[in-house]
């Protein structure tokens, strides 16, 4: 069998087994769910072993100790992907929901009602517990999932991909569609590009991972791609903030967890309290040995506070570091800041410190990101912390999802239409 006819198996199958899963009901979800996290906790043996070759045949590729960290799957992860599993299942169902009815004059009834994406293609890198996260959000959406993890995971997402099809099986019986979870069982890269071409069974692709991967597959997708590219966000601290609540979130944006994409990577700090807050918030950056790359004005004002010190360039205003690196430029007051943030920004998630709500209502209206705060740091762009329950994955589009993705997300509706004779003249 060909590549293509390989990736033309697995998307016909999917579509098949989306449809199969648009009948079961919420409580056979659930049930499903449940006892999906049952049979990854009783096999844990079998997929520490799974990950053992992953890790070994890694280790001798040369991948480093934070990707092997990332892959390594211990019992602790293991037990957190059976709970997160069993978190699912207490979410509420976003298909069926009726999000708008009218009546028309003539005495057709509408309902809009939120119904399955089909059949999604996840794309990511190393970590395998997310085979476990993504199936999971999918199969309660009723989705077919198509899982494309890393060449250093693949032994591992096949027997988490395996223990869920057989726990579902176990629960259902015939009712349970084979193929609602599969995971694509070649590392060549040309799958990618030959999956994502099945515009007749594919529905949508999320890839989740850097940059390099996500430009990727969106450049070789002929199906819809829900994407972020990367997070370059900002803390921007107005002539009105309160400066003690100002070093607070500008801490932790910064230092909390650097490596995440919600993470800031640039402060702005406005020229009227310039003075008085870059020499303090320097200091106490430079005790977590954060890199401050600085703009002329900024620097000769925190050259005695802090340690490392680099000239910004053009470039460095457009990178995401997932580093213990900062830009800090001072702008002149709240519009330069919209205007930097929406040339250099990656329309992630931006935020403005300030006791001025007329400040703060003009950020709000005119910073073009998918989260944008007002006195709160961008560490709260997630879907656990937005109270979604369970996240997919973040988008920084503008069609379609924007922001963290949950159940909602992946779902699209259909127009029910229930007339009684009705004619249009």
């Amino acid at each position: 069998m060909t590549l293509t006819e390989q990736m033309t198996q697995l998307g016909r199958q999917a579509k098949v087994a989306s449809r199969a899963l648009a009948q079961l009901t919420t409580a056979e979800k659930n049930a499903c769910l449940l006892a999906m996290a049952s049979a990854i906790e009783q096999e844990i043996v079998a997929i520490q072993k799974a990950n053992a070759l992953d890790m070994e045949s890694s280790a001798k590729a040369g991948l480093s100790s934070a990707m092997l960290d990332r892959l390594k799957l211990d019992e602790k992860r293991i037990t957190a992907m059976a709970h997160g599993l069993r978190d699912v299942a207490t979410l509420p169902d976003s298909v069926g929901k009726i999000l708008d009815e009218r009546i028309r004059p003539n005495g057709l009834r509408l309902q809009k009602v939120s119904s399955p994406i089909g059949v999604v293609v996840i794309i990511y890198e190393s970590r395998p517990n997310v085979t476990a996260d993504a199936a999971s959000l999918c199969f309660k959406t009723s989705n077919a999932t198509i899982l494309r993890g890393g060449k250093e995971a693949l032994h591992s997402n096949t027997v988490i991909a395996e223990t869920m099809v057989a726990a579902g099986r176990a629960a259902l019986g015939n009712r349970f569609p084979t193929h609602a979870i599969q995971v694509v069982p070649t590392t060549d890269r040309e799958a990618i590009p030959a999956l994502l071409s099945l515009t007749q069974y594919v529905d949508l692709c999320m890839p989740r991972g850097g940059e390099g991967l996500i430009r990727a597959v969106a450049e070789c997708s002929k199906v819809p791609v829900i994407k972020h590219y990367k997070g370059v966000c900002h803390v921007f601290v107005h002539a009105a903030a309160d400066l003690a609540m100002a070093e607070s979130i500008v801490m932790n944006a910064k230092v909390q967890r650097p490596a995440v994409c919600n993470a800031a990577e640039t402060l702005l700090v406005d020229k009227a309290v310039a003075e008085k807050f870059l020499p303090a918030i320097a200091a106490k950056l430079d005790e977590k040995k954060v890199e401050l790359r600085a703009d002329a004005d900024a620097a000769a004002l925190i050259t005695h506070y802090a340690s490392r010190i680099t000239p910004a360039t053009e470039q460095d205003f457009f990178t995401e570091y997932n580093d213990y690196i900062l830009n800090v430029r001072i702008v002149d007051g709240v519009k330069a800041a919209i205007d930097h943030i929406n040339h250099y920004g990656s329309a992630h998630s931006d935020s403005i410190v300030t006791a001025d709500e007329t400040a703060a209502r003009q950020f709000l209206a005119e910073v073009d990101s998918a989260a944008v705060y007002w006195n709160a740091s961008t560490r709260f762009t997630d879907g656990g912390e937005f109270g979604m329950g369970a996240e997919i994955g973040i988008s920084t589009d503008k069609i379609g999802a924007r922001g963290p993705m949950g159940l909602d997300e992946l779902c699209t509706y259909r127009w029910l239409c229930y007339g009684s004779g009705q004619i249009r003249t």
